[in-house]
């Protein structure tokens, strides 16, 4: 579901397809001197704002999916570390081995190791940061790492089931650590569509809202403040986003 400020940036880029098109109705009565206010600069105005937004929306979609599948390359991970402490626990190793192991093993058991286990809405926006969520997922990379390490310095662990080799593991932290680095690539890019967006509908001068706002001056002082032209495009709304 979309929140309210993604639906303020759409209701702005269609406000002002609908003051273009009362533009265009005026004919060659309006020839406002500025030229960003001109007809064809509104045209392509119009089309870089609503560019803009699709641009945001792909990206967020791709953010998300991003996140969907990081969930479900981590979320055998708690079993797993589970079953390599009591593998470990069958060999040769010393009580302290055991020992490094389980710390290892409650670390990634912990609470915030556990951040966004459930997938998500592909639609739902990102979020304004991902640093706790990221940091959360880094270490139990970490905690993984550690623990096959652990592993991998007892001679005596050569356990016969393919999930708990030491290889299988390599792979899987290596396959984790791309998946985390995905979303990090993912919310970049979602961050920084954003920031384009904004600056298209947004920036002082140059951004949809202030244009907007000067073309119904421009109308006002064309007609006259109580002309039925003006009062076509006056009740229609052009409001900044909230920072």
């Amino acid at each position: 579901m979309a929140s309210t400020s993604e639906t303020g940036h759409a209701k702005n880029v269609a406000n002002l397809q609908d003051l273009i098109s009362f533009v265009t109705g005026y004919g060659a009565t309006y020839n406002p001197t500025k030229n960003v206010l001109k007809l064809p600069q509104l045209n392509a105005l119009a089309t870089a704002s609503q560019t803009s937004l699709a641009d945001v929306v792909t990206k967020n979609t791709a953010y998300n999916n991003k996140v969907n599948e990081r969930v479900n390359a981590f979320s055998g991970l708690k079993a797993l570390s589970t079953r390599l402490v009591n593998a470990l626990e069958t060999t040769d190793a010393t009580a302290q081995m055991v020992k490094d192991a389980k710390g290892f093993n409650r670390k990634l058991q912990g609470k915030r190791a556990s951040t966004a286990t459930t997938p998500i809405d592909p639609n739902t926006p990102a979020p304004a940061t991902i640093s706790t969520s990221q940091q959360s997922y880094d270490q139990q990379i970490q905690h993984l790492s550690g623990l096959t390490s652990v592993l991998q310095s007892e001679p005596s662990y050569a356990p016969n089931e393919t999930a708990l080799a030491i290889a299988t593991l390599t792979t899987l932290q290596a396959d984790l650590t791309a998946k985390n680095n995905g979303v990090a690539t993912a919310y970049t890019n979602i961050s920084n569509s954003r920031i384009a967006r904004n600056t298209t509908l947004y920036a002082d001068s140059t951004g949809l809202v202030e244009i907007a706002t000067e073309v119904k001056k421009y109308i006002k002082s064309l007609y006259g403040a109580s002309s039925p032209e003006f009062a076509q495009v006056k009740g229609i709304e052009f409001k900044k986003a909230k920072k």
